[in-house]
């Protein structure tokens, strides 16, 4: 045979070299494995001396989404008509505080002067069956009539107007009056 055969021998020749090269084998995987789940549970585990497992953790961490910050409405009740600020503040104030789409801005005399000339009850049909950009009641159909009132008389006030804050109609006063807690 040719010299360029032995030079692909390995370094186990023997069937004795072969066991202890296994044996050595098998020892090194798991001196390995012990060495890895040492390092896994040594450190500490989530959870691990929290109070997790009290019965106020556990509850509420079931407790149902909707019991946190919803205020739930009687919509069998009476309706508790807002301020015209209030209304102003959620509704309107998109628009007419920075005059989008031509609205004219709140407390803009110009801007409303010619709105003022046209007189409280066109102002009024206006906000609440909507004209050019603005939708009917602003875009909340919820708004009861007086309601929008109350808003368009304080914008309106806000800059220049002389309008009177409208009268609560008969039913929703004593509906408002029921709803007020007794003194």
């Amino acid at each position: 045979m040719s010299d360029a055969h032995n030079e692909h021998e390995s370094a186990i020749r023997t069937p004795k070299q072969l066991v202890v090269a296994v044996i050595g084998f098998f020892v090194v995987v798991i001196f390995g494995i012990v060495l890895l789940v040492k390092f896994v549970t040594t450190d500490k585990l989530t959870g691990a001396g929290s109070g997790s497992q009290e019965p106020e953790a556990i509850a509420a961490r079931i407790a149902p989404v909707a019991d946190e910050g919803y205020t739930l409405k009687d919509a069998s009740g009476p309706k508790v008509l807002q301020t015209g600020e209030a209304i102003y503040n959620v509704t309107c104030a998109a628009c007419h505080g920075t005059g989008a789409a031509g609205a004219p801005k709140f407390g803009d005399a110009g801007s409303w002067s010619g709105r003022l000339a046209q007189g409280y009850d066109t102002v009024l049909k206006h906000a609440i069956e909507g004209l050019r950009a603005m939708p009917a009641k602003g875009g909340n159909p919820d708004l009861d009539d007086v309601e929008v009132a109350r808003a368009v008389v304080y914008m309106a006030n806000a800059s220049g107007g002389k309008f009177k804050e409208p009268e609560v109609p008969a039913p929703a006063a004593a509906a408002a009056a029921a709803s007020e807690p007794q003194k």
